[in-house]
């Protein structure tokens, strides 16, 4: 079995309010969900992230760093939070994807994750 990262990207500006109906809804949708992937024995970490504006970047040119709040590019969606699930192989994945309530309106992106 391989684990794999899933990177759910959302449009943070159609995101609902805190505390809204809508976001009630969502949380209960990502309940729903990880209680799924548990009781398949997939889970193996995950968590949501703060809005994009808590972010930050760093790079390092010429051994110098240079720290950037916000997202790496404006334009991105929002990294919303991420899962790691053990799967038996990318088929697999891809159907925990689909599945994903940020795929509905947003994308999930998956990495197979090489184990060193």
């Amino acid at each position: 079995m391989a684990r794999y990262i899933f990177l759910q990207y959302v449009d943070e500006s159609k995101a609902p309010p805190y505390g809204s109906p809508e976001l009630n809804a969502q949380i209960e949708a990502f309940a729903k969900y990880l209680d799924e992937v548990k009781a398949a024995g997939a889970f193996k970490d995950g968590d949501p992230c703060q809005p994009s504006a808590a972010g930050f970047s760093v790079s390092v040119h010429d051994g110098h760093a240079k720290t950037t709040d916000g997202p790496m590019h404006a334009q991105s969606p929002w990294l919303n939070g991420y899962f790691v699930l053990e799967c038996k192989d990318r088929a697999e994945a891809a159907a925990w994807a689909a599945k994903n309530p940020a795929a509905q309106g947003g994308t999930v992106e998956v990495h197979p994750i090489l184990s060193l």
